[in-house]
Protein backbone atom coordinates (compact mmCIF):
# COMPACT_ATOMS: atom_id res chain seq x y z
CA UNK A 1 0.00 0.00 0.00
CA UNK A 2 3.14 2.46 0.85
CA UNK A 3 4.20 1.62 -2.50
CA UNK A 4 0.93 2.46 -4.41
CA UNK A 5 0.84 5.88 -2.26
CA UNK A 6 4.34 6.72 -3.22
CA UNK A 7 3.40 6.07 -7.03
CA UNK A 8 0.33 8.25 -6.85
CA UNK A 9 2.13 11.57 -5.30
CA UNK A 10 5.16 10.76 -7.54
CA UNK A 11 3.10 10.64 -10.80
CA UNK A 12 0.88 13.86 -9.18
CA UNK A 13 3.98 15.73 -8.57
CA UNK A 14 5.94 14.78 -12.27
CA UNK A 15 2.70 15.74 -14.13
CA UNK A 16 2.25 18.84 -12.28
CA UNK A 17 -1.20 18.53 -10.27
CA UNK A 18 0.88 19.04 -6.83
CA UNK A 19 3.00 21.95 -8.14
CA UNK A 20 6.39 22.97 -6.47
CA UNK A 21 5.68 24.24 -2.67
CA UNK A 22 2.75 23.48 -2.16
CA UNK A 23 2.02 21.78 0.81
CA UNK A 24 1.27 17.97 1.71
CA UNK A 25 -1.19 16.90 4.60
CA UNK A 26 0.88 16.17 7.37
CA UNK A 27 1.10 12.40 8.17
CA UNK A 28 -1.50 11.71 10.84
CA UNK A 29 -4.28 13.95 8.44
CA UNK A 30 -3.52 11.74 5.42
CA UNK A 31 -3.56 8.31 7.08
CA UNK A 32 -6.71 9.46 8.67
CA UNK A 33 -8.23 10.30 5.22
CA UNK A 34 -6.90 7.05 3.61
CA UNK A 35 -7.73 5.08 6.47
CA UNK A 36 -3.85 3.43 6.74
CA UNK A 37 -1.74 3.48 9.24
CA UNK A 38 0.53 6.76 10.21
CA UNK A 39 3.42 4.71 9.60
CA UNK A 40 2.60 3.32 6.40
CA UNK A 41 2.24 7.32 5.45
CA UNK A 42 5.33 8.40 6.91
CA UNK A 43 7.56 5.85 5.00
CA UNK A 44 6.02 6.54 1.53
CA UNK A 45 7.03 10.82 2.34
CA UNK A 46 10.36 9.51 3.61
CA UNK A 47 10.70 7.30 0.03
CA UNK A 48 9.42 10.50 -2.15
CA UNK A 49 11.94 12.95 0.22
CA UNK A 50 14.95 10.80 -0.34
CA UNK A 51 13.86 10.29 -4.06
CA UNK A 52 13.31 14.84 -4.10
CA UNK A 53 10.24 14.86 -4.84
CA UNK A 54 9.60 16.54 -1.48
CA UNK A 55 11.04 17.90 1.02
CA UNK A 56 10.30 18.15 5.28
CA UNK A 57 12.46 19.96 8.09
CA UNK A 58 11.11 18.73 11.61
CA UNK A 59 8.07 20.34 13.27
CA UNK A 60 7.18 21.74 9.53
CA UNK A 61 5.30 21.01 6.70
CA UNK A 62 6.35 19.02 3.87
CA UNK A 63 6.41 20.41 0.64
CA UNK A 64 6.83 19.69 -3.49
CA UNK A 65 10.33 19.87 -3.51
CA UNK A 66 10.57 20.23 -7.32
CA UNK A 67 9.46 21.91 -10.46
CA UNK A 68 6.71 19.57 -11.92
CA UNK A 69 7.79 17.72 -14.69
CA UNK A 70 5.05 16.92 -17.30
CA UNK A 71 5.92 13.48 -18.88
CA UNK A 72 4.71 13.54 -22.28
CA UNK A 73 1.78 11.25 -23.69
CA UNK A 74 4.31 8.27 -25.00
CA UNK A 75 3.81 7.75 -28.47
CA UNK A 76 3.77 4.09 -29.95
CA UNK A 77 6.49 2.89 -31.95
CA UNK A 78 5.41 3.21 -35.75
CA UNK A 79 4.55 -0.29 -37.03
CA UNK A 80 6.80 -1.26 -40.09
CA UNK A 81 3.94 -0.27 -43.08
CA UNK A 82 2.29 -3.47 -44.19
CA UNK A 83 0.94 -4.32 -47.85
CA UNK A 84 -1.83 -6.59 -49.28
CA UNK A 85 0.47 -7.33 -52.31
CA UNK A 86 4.10 -7.74 -50.84
CA UNK A 87 6.61 -7.41 -53.34
CA UNK A 88 9.16 -5.85 -51.26
CA UNK A 89 12.82 -7.95 -51.61
CA UNK A 90 14.45 -9.49 -49.44
CA UNK A 91 12.48 -11.31 -47.41
CA UNK A 92 11.81 -15.07 -47.26
CA UNK A 93 8.58 -16.73 -46.44
CA UNK A 94 8.08 -16.42 -43.10
CA UNK A 95 5.05 -19.05 -42.63
CA UNK A 96 7.33 -21.39 -43.69
CA UNK A 97 9.75 -21.14 -41.01
CA UNK A 98 10.56 -24.36 -39.74
CA UNK A 99 8.65 -23.90 -36.82
CA UNK A 100 8.70 -27.71 -35.05
CA UNK A 101 12.46 -28.03 -36.02
CA UNK A 102 13.57 -24.84 -34.13
CA UNK A 103 11.85 -26.24 -30.97
CA UNK A 104 13.15 -29.41 -30.70
CA UNK A 105 16.32 -27.70 -31.56
CA UNK A 106 16.04 -25.26 -28.82
CA UNK A 107 14.68 -27.95 -26.02
CA UNK A 108 17.68 -30.33 -27.11
CA UNK A 109 20.46 -27.74 -27.23
CA UNK A 110 19.34 -26.06 -24.05
CA UNK A 111 18.77 -29.05 -22.16
CA UNK A 112 22.25 -30.97 -23.03
CA UNK A 113 24.12 -27.55 -22.85
CA UNK A 114 26.64 -26.76 -19.66
CA UNK A 115 25.84 -23.88 -17.16
CA UNK A 116 29.38 -22.85 -18.17
CA UNK A 117 27.84 -21.77 -21.80
CA UNK A 118 25.66 -19.52 -20.18
CA UNK A 119 27.98 -17.31 -19.71
CA UNK A 120 29.33 -14.38 -21.63
CA UNK A 121 31.32 -15.45 -24.56
CA UNK A 122 34.52 -14.43 -25.95
CA UNK A 123 33.11 -12.65 -28.76
CA UNK A 124 33.61 -14.58 -31.44
CA UNK A 125 30.77 -17.13 -30.94
CA UNK A 126 29.77 -21.02 -30.05
CA UNK A 127 32.68 -23.30 -30.90
CA UNK A 128 29.54 -25.50 -32.11
CA UNK A 129 28.36 -23.33 -33.93
CA UNK A 130 30.98 -22.48 -35.83
CA UNK A 131 32.07 -25.68 -36.65
CA UNK A 132 28.50 -26.53 -37.88
CA UNK A 133 28.89 -23.80 -40.39
CA UNK A 134 32.27 -23.61 -41.84
CA UNK A 135 31.52 -27.77 -42.38
CA UNK A 136 27.77 -26.66 -43.89
CA UNK A 137 29.66 -23.75 -45.83
CA UNK A 138 32.65 -25.47 -46.94
CA UNK A 139 30.57 -28.64 -48.67
CA UNK A 140 27.41 -26.75 -50.05
CA UNK A 141 29.46 -23.06 -51.14
CA UNK A 142 32.87 -24.07 -51.79
CA UNK A 143 34.42 -22.13 -49.06
CA UNK A 144 37.92 -22.66 -47.20
CA UNK A 145 36.86 -21.50 -43.79
CA UNK A 146 38.33 -22.35 -40.05
CA UNK A 147 36.14 -22.18 -37.28
CA UNK A 148 38.64 -20.02 -35.62
CA UNK A 149 38.57 -17.06 -38.66
CA UNK A 150 34.60 -17.30 -38.15
CA UNK A 151 32.58 -14.74 -35.94
CA UNK A 152 29.02 -14.59 -34.76
CA UNK A 153 27.51 -11.31 -35.63
CA UNK A 154 23.68 -10.17 -34.93
CA UNK A 155 23.22 -10.07 -38.51
CA UNK A 156 24.89 -8.76 -41.24
CA UNK A 157 24.59 -5.25 -40.50
CA UNK A 158 26.25 -5.61 -37.45
CA UNK A 159 29.29 -7.72 -38.91
CA UNK A 160 29.73 -5.19 -41.61
CA UNK A 161 30.15 -2.15 -39.03
CA UNK A 162 32.81 -4.51 -37.37
CA UNK A 163 34.62 -5.03 -40.56
CA UNK A 164 34.66 -1.59 -41.86
CA UNK A 165 35.67 0.07 -37.96
CA UNK A 166 38.52 -2.33 -38.02
CA UNK A 167 39.91 -1.89 -41.26
CA UNK A 168 39.64 2.36 -40.90
CA UNK A 169 42.31 1.04 -37.45
CA UNK A 170 44.24 -0.62 -40.12
CA UNK A 171 44.45 2.43 -42.20
CA UNK A 172 42.30 1.89 -45.10
CA UNK A 173 39.83 5.21 -45.63
CA UNK A 174 37.63 4.41 -48.85
CA UNK A 175 35.80 1.65 -49.12
CA UNK A 176 34.21 0.49 -52.71
CA UNK A 177 30.26 -0.96 -53.36
CA UNK A 178 29.23 -1.93 -55.84
CA UNK A 179 26.37 0.94 -57.58
CA UNK A 180 23.59 -0.42 -57.46
CA UNK A 181 23.26 -1.54 -54.30
CA UNK A 182 22.32 -2.32 -50.49
CA UNK A 183 21.01 0.98 -49.83
CA UNK A 184 21.97 0.00 -46.31
CA UNK A 185 25.48 -0.80 -47.00
CA UNK A 186 26.55 2.84 -47.60
CA UNK A 187 25.30 4.35 -44.44
CA UNK A 188 26.67 1.47 -42.35
CA UNK A 189 30.36 2.42 -43.65
CA UNK A 190 30.47 5.34 -43.59
CA UNK A 191 28.90 5.45 -40.35
CA UNK A 192 32.19 3.60 -39.51
CA UNK A 193 34.18 6.50 -40.57
CA UNK A 194 34.95 5.57 -44.20
CA UNK A 195 34.09 7.11 -48.04
CA UNK A 196 32.09 5.44 -49.45
CA UNK A 197 33.33 5.35 -53.28
CA UNK A 198 30.20 3.56 -55.56
CA UNK A 199 32.00 1.17 -58.27
CA UNK A 200 28.75 0.74 -61.22
CA UNK A 201 28.20 -2.78 -62.19
CA UNK A 202 26.91 -3.99 -65.66
CA UNK A 203 25.94 -7.18 -67.71
CA UNK A 204 28.92 -9.23 -65.71
CA UNK A 205 29.02 -7.84 -62.85
CA UNK A 206 30.95 -5.51 -60.71
CA UNK A 207 33.61 -2.88 -63.44
CA UNK A 208 36.93 -4.56 -61.93
CA UNK A 209 38.92 -2.17 -64.35
CA UNK A 210 36.96 0.89 -62.28
CA UNK A 211 38.88 -0.54 -59.10
CA UNK A 212 42.47 0.97 -60.03
CA UNK A 213 40.93 4.57 -60.22
CA UNK A 214 39.35 4.60 -57.34
CA UNK A 215 41.90 3.77 -54.74
CA UNK A 216 39.91 1.62 -52.52
CA UNK A 217 41.26 -0.46 -49.38
CA UNK A 218 38.34 -2.59 -49.77
CA UNK A 219 35.52 -3.48 -51.47
CA UNK A 220 32.18 -5.31 -50.70
CA UNK A 221 30.83 -7.46 -53.55
CA UNK A 222 28.13 -9.77 -54.17
CA UNK A 223 29.54 -12.42 -57.16
CA UNK A 224 27.14 -14.99 -56.94
CA UNK A 225 24.00 -12.88 -57.14
CA UNK A 226 24.34 -9.20 -57.09
CA UNK A 227 22.16 -7.18 -55.58
CA UNK A 228 19.98 -5.97 -57.06
CA UNK A 229 20.81 -6.46 -60.78
CA UNK A 230 20.97 -10.65 -60.39
CA UNK A 231 23.86 -10.61 -62.57
CA UNK A 232 26.40 -13.52 -61.79
CA UNK A 233 30.25 -12.22 -61.56
CA UNK A 234 31.76 -13.43 -64.47
CA UNK A 235 34.54 -15.92 -64.67
CA UNK A 236 37.06 -13.15 -65.91
CA UNK A 237 36.05 -10.69 -63.52
CA UNK A 238 36.39 -12.90 -60.71
CA UNK A 239 39.82 -13.71 -61.56
CA UNK A 240 40.60 -10.09 -62.75
CA UNK A 241 39.09 -8.69 -58.70
CA UNK A 242 41.67 -11.22 -57.21
CA UNK A 243 44.49 -10.46 -58.56
CA UNK A 244 43.37 -6.42 -58.03
CA UNK A 245 43.27 -7.54 -54.41
CA UNK A 246 46.45 -9.49 -54.74
CA UNK A 247 48.18 -6.63 -56.06
CA UNK A 248 46.76 -3.78 -54.21
CA UNK A 249 47.11 -5.64 -51.14
CA UNK A 250 43.21 -5.15 -50.55
CA UNK A 251 40.32 -7.17 -48.85
CA UNK A 252 37.30 -8.42 -50.75
CA UNK A 253 34.23 -8.85 -48.28
CA UNK A 254 31.68 -11.17 -50.13
CA UNK A 255 28.69 -11.17 -49.19
CA UNK A 256 26.75 -14.15 -50.12
CA UNK A 257 23.61 -13.77 -49.05
CA UNK A 258 21.23 -15.95 -51.01
CA UNK A 259 23.47 -17.48 -52.96
CA UNK A 260 22.04 -21.50 -51.72
CA UNK A 261 18.89 -20.38 -54.06
CA UNK A 262 19.60 -21.20 -57.62
CA UNK A 263 16.92 -22.64 -59.41
CA UNK A 264 18.64 -23.47 -63.03
CA UNK A 265 22.12 -24.94 -62.04
CA UNK A 266 24.45 -25.12 -59.08
CA UNK A 267 25.17 -22.06 -57.47
CA UNK A 268 28.43 -20.78 -58.33
CA UNK A 269 31.06 -21.43 -55.40
CA UNK A 270 32.38 -18.52 -53.40
CA UNK A 271 35.36 -16.53 -54.57
CA UNK A 272 36.50 -17.15 -50.39
CA UNK A 273 37.30 -20.72 -51.61
CA UNK A 274 39.45 -19.42 -54.10
CA UNK A 275 41.76 -16.53 -52.04
CA UNK A 276 40.83 -17.33 -48.20
CA UNK A 277 43.58 -14.59 -47.45
CA UNK A 278 41.95 -12.18 -49.44
CA UNK A 279 38.11 -12.80 -49.21
CA UNK A 280 36.42 -11.98 -46.03
CA UNK A 281 33.13 -13.82 -46.06
CA UNK A 282 29.58 -13.30 -44.79
CA UNK A 283 26.38 -14.74 -44.39
CA UNK A 284 23.36 -14.49 -42.13
CA UNK A 285 19.87 -16.60 -41.42
CA UNK A 286 17.73 -13.77 -42.68
CA UNK A 287 17.36 -14.71 -46.06
CA UNK A 288 17.79 -18.62 -45.04
CA UNK A 289 15.39 -18.46 -42.57
CA UNK A 290 13.67 -15.35 -41.14
CA UNK A 291 15.59 -11.92 -40.21
CA UNK A 292 14.55 -11.93 -36.80
CA UNK A 293 16.71 -14.83 -35.93
CA UNK A 294 20.04 -11.74 -35.95
CA UNK A 295 22.28 -13.82 -36.80
CA UNK A 296 25.06 -13.39 -39.10
CA UNK A 297 28.59 -14.83 -39.50
CA UNK A 298 31.97 -13.29 -41.10
CA UNK A 299 35.12 -15.25 -42.17
CA UNK A 300 38.23 -13.56 -42.27
CA UNK A 301 42.06 -14.31 -42.23
CA UNK A 302 42.92 -14.86 -38.54
CA UNK A 303 44.47 -11.94 -37.62
CA UNK A 304 41.77 -9.68 -38.69
CA UNK A 305 39.39 -12.36 -37.17
CA UNK A 306 41.25 -11.50 -33.50
CA UNK A 307 40.47 -7.68 -34.42
CA UNK A 308 37.12 -8.28 -35.35
CA UNK A 309 36.61 -10.38 -32.41
CA UNK A 310 38.14 -7.64 -29.85
CA UNK A 311 36.11 -5.15 -31.04
CA UNK A 312 32.56 -7.15 -30.85
CA UNK A 313 33.07 -8.10 -27.58
CA UNK A 314 33.66 -4.66 -26.32
CA UNK A 315 30.10 -3.74 -27.58
CA UNK A 316 27.85 -6.55 -26.89
CA UNK A 317 29.84 -9.38 -25.76
CA UNK A 318 28.79 -11.81 -27.79
CA UNK A 319 25.27 -12.96 -29.72
CA UNK A 320 22.31 -14.65 -27.73
CA UNK A 321 23.65 -17.96 -26.69
CA UNK A 322 20.58 -19.60 -26.95
CA UNK A 323 20.12 -19.22 -30.63
CA UNK A 324 23.68 -19.78 -31.54
CA UNK A 325 22.80 -23.39 -29.77
CA UNK A 326 19.88 -24.04 -31.40
CA UNK A 327 21.11 -22.95 -34.64
CA UNK A 328 23.73 -25.32 -34.84
CA UNK A 329 22.13 -27.79 -33.09
CA UNK A 330 19.67 -27.08 -36.31
CA UNK A 331 22.69 -28.10 -39.11
CA UNK A 332 23.73 -30.49 -37.02
CA UNK A 333 20.70 -32.39 -37.50
CA UNK A 334 20.11 -31.63 -40.96
CA UNK A 335 17.29 -29.13 -40.44
CA UNK A 336 18.95 -26.83 -42.51
CA UNK A 337 19.67 -29.02 -45.74
CA UNK A 338 16.02 -30.31 -45.70
CA UNK A 339 14.60 -26.20 -45.11
CA UNK A 340 16.35 -25.51 -48.33
CA UNK A 341 15.74 -28.61 -50.52
CA UNK A 342 11.98 -27.66 -49.13
CA UNK A 343 12.20 -24.52 -50.38
CA UNK A 344 13.98 -24.33 -53.52
CA UNK A 345 11.32 -25.66 -55.75
CA UNK A 346 8.80 -23.20 -53.91
CA UNK A 347 10.96 -19.91 -54.44
CA UNK A 348 11.51 -21.15 -58.17
CA UNK A 349 7.66 -21.71 -58.83
CA UNK A 350 7.13 -18.28 -57.36
CA UNK A 351 9.20 -16.52 -59.57
CA UNK A 352 8.39 -18.47 -62.34
CA UNK A 353 4.94 -17.47 -61.90
CA UNK A 354 5.80 -13.95 -61.33
CA UNK A 355 7.41 -13.43 -64.48
CA UNK A 356 5.19 -15.15 -66.38
CA UNK A 357 2.39 -12.78 -65.08
CA UNK A 358 4.46 -9.22 -65.91
CA UNK A 359 4.34 -10.45 -69.32
CA UNK A 360 0.86 -11.25 -69.56
CA UNK A 361 0.11 -7.68 -68.06
CA UNK A 362 2.92 -5.47 -67.92
CA UNK A 363 4.92 -6.58 -71.16
CA UNK A 364 7.21 -2.95 -71.19
CA UNK A 365 9.01 -5.01 -67.94
CA UNK A 366 11.52 -7.23 -68.51
CA UNK A 367 13.27 -8.92 -65.62
CA UNK A 368 17.14 -9.40 -65.85
CA UNK A 369 19.30 -11.32 -64.19
CA UNK A 370 19.83 -14.84 -63.07
CA UNK A 371 17.36 -17.93 -61.66
CA UNK A 372 18.05 -17.28 -58.19
CA UNK A 373 17.43 -15.40 -54.95
CA UNK A 374 14.41 -13.98 -54.15
CA UNK A 375 13.45 -11.22 -56.20
CA UNK A 376 14.21 -9.93 -59.74
CA UNK A 377 14.94 -6.74 -61.64
CA UNK A 378 12.98 -4.70 -64.47
CA UNK A 379 14.99 -1.90 -66.25
CA UNK A 380 12.07 1.05 -66.69
CA UNK A 381 11.68 2.88 -69.80
CA UNK A 382 13.32 6.18 -69.93
CA UNK A 383 11.82 8.99 -68.17
CA UNK A 384 9.64 6.98 -65.98
CA UNK A 385 10.35 7.87 -62.24
CA UNK A 386 10.97 5.56 -60.35
CA UNK A 387 11.00 6.46 -56.53
CA UNK A 388 7.50 7.94 -58.03
CA UNK A 389 5.78 5.05 -58.85
CA UNK A 390 7.24 3.37 -55.52
CA UNK A 391 5.93 5.69 -53.50
CA UNK A 392 2.36 5.43 -55.38
CA UNK A 393 2.66 1.91 -55.46
CA UNK A 394 2.55 2.16 -51.35
CA UNK A 395 -0.65 4.30 -51.52
CA UNK A 396 -2.28 1.57 -52.99
CA UNK A 397 -1.24 -1.28 -51.09
CA UNK A 398 1.49 -2.68 -52.81
CA UNK A 399 5.25 -2.94 -51.49
CA UNK A 400 7.79 -3.04 -54.20
CA UNK A 401 11.10 -2.24 -53.77
CA UNK A 402 13.03 0.33 -56.57
CA UNK A 403 16.18 1.73 -57.92
CA UNK A 404 16.55 5.54 -58.05
CA UNK A 405 17.68 6.50 -61.94
CA UNK A 406 21.70 7.53 -62.51
CA UNK A 407 22.88 3.90 -60.49
CA UNK A 408 25.83 2.49 -61.98
CA UNK A 409 24.62 -0.55 -63.23
CA UNK A 410 21.34 1.25 -64.89
CA UNK A 411 21.02 1.44 -68.65
CA UNK A 412 21.36 5.29 -69.73
CA UNK A 413 20.85 6.29 -66.69
CA UNK A 414 17.41 4.14 -66.03
CA UNK A 415 15.43 3.40 -62.75
CA UNK A 416 14.33 -0.12 -61.76
CA UNK A 417 11.98 -1.74 -59.86
CA UNK A 418 12.80 -4.75 -57.50
CA UNK A 419 10.25 -7.61 -57.42
CA UNK A 420 10.65 -9.73 -54.04
CA UNK A 421 8.66 -13.05 -54.30
CA UNK A 422 9.71 -14.93 -51.31
CA UNK A 423 7.11 -13.41 -48.86
CA UNK A 424 4.13 -13.05 -51.30
CA UNK A 425 1.34 -15.91 -51.37
CA UNK A 426 1.29 -17.60 -54.70
CA UNK A 427 -2.30 -16.87 -54.89
CA UNK A 428 -1.74 -12.66 -54.45
CA UNK A 429 0.63 -12.70 -57.25
CA UNK A 430 -1.61 -11.86 -60.05
CA UNK A 431 -4.59 -9.50 -58.18
CA UNK A 432 -1.16 -7.69 -57.41
CA UNK A 433 0.52 -7.25 -60.53
CA UNK A 434 -2.64 -6.52 -62.22
CA UNK A 435 -3.24 -3.59 -59.48
CA UNK A 436 0.37 -2.66 -60.22
CA UNK A 437 -0.74 -2.63 -63.89
CA UNK A 438 -3.54 -0.12 -63.65
CA UNK A 439 -1.44 2.64 -61.98
CA UNK A 440 1.33 1.93 -64.10
CA UNK A 441 -1.17 2.98 -67.23
CA UNK A 442 -2.49 6.04 -65.39
CA UNK A 443 0.91 7.31 -64.82
CA UNK A 444 2.38 6.59 -67.58
CA UNK A 445 -0.65 7.86 -69.39
CA UNK A 446 -1.68 4.78 -71.38
CA UNK A 447 -4.91 4.72 -69.89
CA UNK A 448 -8.04 6.86 -68.33
CA UNK A 449 -6.88 7.25 -64.34
CA UNK A 450 -9.18 5.03 -62.68
CA UNK A 451 -11.01 5.79 -59.82
CA UNK A 452 -11.32 1.95 -58.70
CA UNK A 453 -7.73 1.53 -59.13
CA UNK A 454 -7.61 -0.48 -55.43
CA UNK A 455 -10.49 -2.83 -56.46
CA UNK A 456 -9.52 -6.18 -58.29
Amino acid sequence: MHRQLERSLRDAVREGRLRAGSALPSTRVLARELRVSRGLVVEAYEQLAAEGYVSSRPGGKTRVARRPIRVAARRSAAAAQTFEFDFQPGRPDLEAFPREAWVRAVRRSLGSAPAAQLTYLDGRGLPELRSELAAHLNRARGTAIHPDGMVITSGFGQGLYLVASVMRGSGVRRFGVEDPTLGDARTIISTAGLDVVDIPVDGDGLRVDRLNRARVGAVLVTPAHQYPTGRVLSPDRRAALLAWADRRGAMIIEDDYDAEYRYDRQPIGALQGLRPERVIYTGSASKLLAPGLRLGWFAAPQSMADRITALKKILDHGSPVIDQLAFADFIARGDLDRHLRRMRPIYRHRRDHLIATLARHLPELKPVGAAAGLHILTWLPPGIDSDALVAAAAGVGIGIGGVSPGSGGAPDGRGALVFGYGAIADHAVEPGVRRLARLWRRMTGGGPADPTLSAD
